[in-house]
């Protein structure tokens, strides 16, 4: 399994970027709401509305079978009323997003010194995985979805081509393997706010975490390599105008995964947010 590519890793001949994988599928289209149905309206060459075509159905096909419509009827009702019961399960799971102002979350995450005993990056987070199962893991799947200009992709999910944009340092990169995937908040630092008491699956899931892009950059890998596994109290992107993101950014994660902060780090996060605007973060905690 490919290492991953965030704090404390060494330089070294970058190989091929794609990993035995192929390419994500493209995402399914909608489905047609039921309990809200389209007026479609016919059109010249049997295509009706959004130039759909549909099948035309001989004279047979075209006898109508009042006991079967009503039944069909039934059954969709059925179907909608069931739809609408479960409408506030739904709902709640998107009520489940905070958003907290930048001053704010820094005062609300809790302070813990950080320890690091028992931490081994392989064993207590494991490597990139292909975790929706299209072929593509978790390193090409961020280089597809971060790149300027798409790669061609081959075989296994292998990346030829395209462009990317490093905010870390303000770079523009045209070959994927100059690339590192960073974790925003390094596995280490995870390890040492918290992380060393979730399970493994948690974890895992950790590292591979492609629900919210802030989560994972792929920014150049001599930035990534700069900063290791580091907080903000002793590094920052050398980008000046990428220190507010990235300060949002980091507390953004935290508040994500319940992690704590130590006592530099809140430091730090405080005259940072002081010299940026008090901007929202919005994040959905994890479980």
């Amino acid at each position: 399994m490919a290492p991953l590519a965030d704090e404390k890793a060494r330089p070294k001949p970058l190989g091929p970027v794609g990993e035995g994988d192929r390419p994500r599928a493209h995402p399914a289209l909608p489905k047609r709401d039921m309990c809200h149905p389209q007026v479609w309206s016919r059109t010249p060459g049997g295509m009706e509305s959004g130039g759909v075509r549909r099948h035309q159905p001989g004279r047979a096909g075209r006898t109508t079978d009042m006991h079967s419509m009503t039944q069909t009827l039934l059954a969709g009702l059925l179907t909608c009323a069931a739809i609408t019961a479960t409408a506030p399960a739904q709902a709640a799971t998107t009520a489940d997003q905070e958003s907290v102002t930048l001053h704010q979350a820094v005062a609300e995450l809790p302070v813990a010194a950080e320890d690091r005993t028992g931490y081994n990056r392989e064993s207590s987070f494991g490597g990139w995985i292909d975790a929706d199962h299209d072929g593509c893991s978790t390193r090409p799947e961020v280089l597809l979805d971060e790149a300027v200009t798409a790669p061609e992709v081959t075989g296994r999910c292998t990346l030829t081509g395209g462009t990317w944009y490093s905010w870390y340092d303000d770079t523009t990169i045209n070959d994927a393997r100059a690339l590192d995937i960073d974790h925003l908040v390094p596995l280490a630092e995870s390890w040492d706010s918290g992380a060393s008491q979730w399970s493994k699956e948690r974890r895992v899931r950790y590292a591979n975490y492609l629900d919210d892009p802030r989560h994972l950059v792929a920014v150049t890998a001599r930035s990534n390599r700069s900063k290791s596994d580091q907080d903000p109290a002793t590094w920052m992107p050398p980008a000046a105008d990428a220190t507010c993101r990235y300060t949002a950014d980091w507390i953004s994660v935290k508040l994500t995964w319940g992690l704590t902060i130590d006592p530099a780090e809140r430091t730090a996060l405080t005259t940072l947010a002081d010299n940026c605007p008090d901007q929202s973060i919005d994040y959905t905690p994890t479980s």
